[in-house]
């Protein structure tokens, strides 16, 4: 492979409801990288994935979502994350899914979630 400079390995193991899974995950650097600094790059991948995509399924079923055809997928998943961005930054300090309920329930509320945008 050119340009191939490191292959990496991570062994990761979990434990859910008292059944452990493991997997191996294989990575290429086209970058000579230490280990130190390719433990770093992982972790912040997997930190992208659980503060973002993770809160976007859960929160938005974004995996569910049937909408396929022109521009509506697009289009919508840039709604989702600027929806994200805004319940985020609002006050108070409340779950994201209970401002987005809070929001669905009252349009004062709803109001006082956009009137903070800056």
């Amino acid at each position: 492979m050119p340009g191939l400079a490191a292959i990496a390995c991570v062994e990761a193991e979990r434990i859910v409801d008292g059944k452990t899974t493991r997997a191996t995950r294989y990575y290429l650097s086209s970058v000579p990288i230490t280990p130190e600094r390719f433990a770093d790059a992982v972790r912040a991948h997997w930190a992208i994935e659980n503060s973002l995509h993770w809160v976007l399924d859960v929160t938005f079923d974004e995996d569910g979502a049937r909408n396929r055809k022109d521009n509506g997928p697009e289009n919508l998943a840039i709604l989702r994350r600027l929806s994200l961005n805004l319940l985020r930054s609002a006050r108070p300090k409340l779950s994201i899914a209970r401002k987005r309920k809070r929001s669905g329930w009252s349009d004062a509320f709803a109001r006082s979630v956009i009137g903070q945008m800056r």
